[in-house]
């Protein structure tokens, strides 16, 4: 008897995404568990390039996977559940960015930095000496405040593929847009950062 739970674990870990939320529709809370478990680092990690802000974002991400055992009934059996999620967090992440347009009126790029922290986007480092190393942080930071002002249709684009790693078939998928109009808004929202970012590291390197 005491082996069964090992057992049992080691079959739910086999299980493919889509097996594990077929079975968590059913009603099996292990299914679900590791459904959290494999994803909820990629909810949240999702979520905080979109937003970034951190306390916002464990909030959405818990309410994400809120979503997902409400309306577990509701996944389609041969759909991809990874895709499924991602609309689910890219829709409540998108609900986020409208309401809080709609409560503050941001007037300028300075106002808006001050409202803004704790961006954790990787880039690589152009100097590729220690003392840029040190600095990574505020390149960080500098690049999460820009991806937060990029409209949300390019926002939304840009961090699914170049944060997640999406396909540009899953994209469209998940914000349910074309094909070329993925590739269309990626291409532009890189653009519109690298024109953002070009001052705001010129600014950085001088102080």
């Amino acid at each position: 008897m005491g082996t069964e739970p090992r057992i049992e674990d080691r079959r739910v870990v086999s299980l493919s995404d889509e097996d594990l939320m077929a079975e968590a529709a059913e009603g099996s809370e292990r299914a679900f568990s590791e459904l959290v478990s494999r994803y909820r680092s990629r909810v949240l990690n999702l979520v905080s390039r979109l937003l970034n802000d951190r306390e916002s974002s464990d909030d959405i991400s818990q309410e994400v996977f809120v979503r997902v055992y409400l309306h577990r009934k509701n996944y389609r059996r041969g759909a991809k559940f990874s895709t499924w999620l991602f609309t689910i967090a890219a829709n409540l992440a998108k609900n986020e960015i409208r309401r809080r347009k709609r409560r503050r009126n941001w007037s300028s790029l300075d106002e808006l930095q001050e409202q803004l922290h704790d961006s954790s986007l990787q880039l690589m480092d152009p100097k590729g000496n220690r003392e840029a190393e040190v600095d990574s942080a505020q390149i960080q930071g500098i690049v999460g405040e820009a991806i937060t002002t990029l409209p949300e249709r390019y926002r939304l684009a840009l961090v699914l593929r170049d944060v997640e790693g999406l396909a540009y078939e899953e994209i469209a998928q998940v914000l349910g847009i074309p094909g070329g109009t993925v590739r269309s808004r990626i291409n532009r929202a890189r653009l519109m950062l690298k024109k953002k970012l070009e001052p705001m590291l010129r600014r950085e390197e001088l102080t």
